[in-house]
């Protein structure tokens, strides 16, 4: 029995369709480990140039590339192997190639896009040139969806599935998904708003006067914006709604401004003039004042208790921190100017007047 198996064996490796399928695997297994090592060896160059494009590309291919070798490898060894065995579901393995062919390419390319994405930002930063992350995120997001959307397509044409029978279907059930999802698409086109208008980007501060919102911009999707407040509580804002409300963007302000109302004593009122003068010499030669803006030091107004004078004028900084420090410095310079005048800063008070004069005698009868 042994000998018989043995002889059958053998009769069945002898055939010649079978032949060439070993040799059809072993070339592919060949070229599998020779793509390999190129694909290494061209790796190892790729780092070394500055461009970020190669190293996106070999860096993305390797893998989906050595999976097709393998699927056109294997679908030709079982279109001789359908030839010669009598299995329906071999029917399925052109097709099937074809998908996984399609999906591969799909694979490569999301990877690309990402890839290229990140070494752009990163190239960038070690330059230290100015990268808007905002939209290389909505070109990435936006090419990614057109890949899946193009392989999803092409997969569907492979089945023998109709694309202009599915895009029709698609128009129809369009109009249905329209009304019943008119807030995701109302988000959707505020997210294509922002990503085109650029109103404000990742890592920038922004608020609201109409709404509850202040704080950092961490992420932007095509739905909605997740805002850090300055408590550290993530906001979640829906991207309709800034089609609807005011956004103010303090981190693109060119300046700060100091606003400030002194107030010196109704007995100080002949210094005052001086006093003014001196504040205003003080704050043209303060080196992080910016002369260039508007600056104006003047007696404004007699106030129920104080004369004021009206400080108003912007720092060279919009850094939080530093415009304080430079705010405080310009308060102890004022009050060090009113100080060596004589004069004393301002607080409410009120007068009486007690009149000691005797009451007429008819009044001090009543």
């Amino acid at each position: 029995m042994t000998e018989f198996v043995h002889r059958v064996g053998l009769g069945f490796l002898a055939e010649p369709w079978i032949t060439r399928i070993i040799i059809i695997l072993a070339v592919t297994a060949a070229a599998n480990l020779l793509a390999e090592f190129l694909l290494r060896h061209v790796r190892r160059v790729t780092v070394r140039t500055v461009t970020v494009w190669d190293d996106a590309l070999v860096g993305c291919a390797s893998r989906p590339m050595l999976v097709v070798i393998w699927l056109i490898g294997l679908s030709l060894a079982v279109d001789i192997l359908r030839r010669h065995v009598d299995e329906p579901f071999l029917e399925y393995v052109v097709p099937l190639r074809n998908i996984g062919i399609v999906i591969c390419l799909a694979w490569f390319l999301l990877r690309f896009i990402g890839r290229v994405s990140e070494n752009i930002v990163a190239a960038r930063l070690v330059r230290g040139d100015e990268i808007d992350r905002t939209t290389v995120d909505a070109l990435s997001k936006l090419g990614r969806l057109v890949v899946v959307v193009s392989a999803l397509l092409l997969c569907l044409q492979t089945l023998g599935v109709s694309i202009a029978g599915v895009l029709t279907l698609g128009g129809i059930g369009g109009i249905a998904v329209g009304f019943a999802a008119k807030d995701l698409l109302a988000n959707f086109f505020g997210g294509l708003t922002i990503y085109l208008d650029r109103p404000f980007s990742v890592g920038e501060w922004i608020r609201s006067p109409d709404k509850a919102i202040e704080g950092t911009v961490e992420y932007i999707s095509w739905r909605h914006t997740r805002v850090r407040a300055f408590n550290k509580n993530p906001i979640y804002v829906p991207n309709a709604l800034f089609t609807t409300i005011v956004v103010e963007n303090p981190s693109r302000m060119t300046n700060r401004r100091i606003r400030e109302v002194i107030g010196v004593r109704y007995d100080d009122l002949p210094k005052v003039a001086a006093i003014v003068s001196d504040i205003r010499a003080m704050l043209q030669a303060h080196p992080d004042i910016d002369n260039a803006q508007t600056l104006i030091v003047n007696f404004t107004a007699f106030a129920a208790s104080s004369l004021d004078i009206l400080i108003y004028t912007f720092t060279r900084t919009t850094v939080w921190t530093e415009y304080h420090m430079v705010k405080q410095d310009v308060l102890l310079e004022i009050a060090d100017i009113v100080a060596r005048h004589g004069a004393q800063i301002a607080f409410p008070t009120q007068t009486l007047h007690v009149d000691l004069e005797p009451p007429p005698p008819d009044v001090a009868r009543a």
